[in-house]
């Protein structure tokens, strides 16, 4: 199964410590969603991530291969706030492929994130020549 991420996970080393047998498989664009910054993170001390529908828009991203496991421990981290969703990303030749991702299940006010949290996403870009 392939998983989708737009935000902290793309981070290969976050991602390797939230789910050890995860393998990063390839980059993917996400079509008609767009990021935003929402809410407030103890964690992150600001805003973190979540996709949010709009028509011509695109979520860069990448794809990692998980197991039932490897996603019960995402969706252990993601805790009560995000819901598992299934998408439909395409990969580098534009091929339609079949992920879960995760989404901001409330209603929360958009926000700031915080400069560590943004400098561990931007890792994560960095990781998989998205920048």
């Amino acid at each position: 199964m392939y998983y989708f991420a737009y935000a902290s996970n793309l981070n290969r080393k976050q991602m390797q410590e939230r789910c050890p047998d995860s393998q990063p498989k390839f980059p993917a664009t996400l079509h008609h969603y767009q990021v935003v910054f929402i809410g407030w993170s103890r964690r992150w001390r600001g805003s973190i991530a979540t996709i949010r529908p709009i028509r011509g828009g695109k979520v860069p991203g990448a794809t990692y291969e998980v197991s039932e496991e490897c996603l019960r421990r995402l969706d252990k981290h993601e805790g009560s706030d995000y819901r598992r969703m299934n998408v439909i990303v395409n990969n580098e030749d534009g091929e339609p492929i079949e992920a879960v991702t995760y989404i901001q299940s409330g209603r929360a006010e958009p926000g700031k994130p915080s400069p560590e949290y943004l400098a561990v996403m931007q890792q994560g870009y960095k990781d998989w020549r998205l920048v």
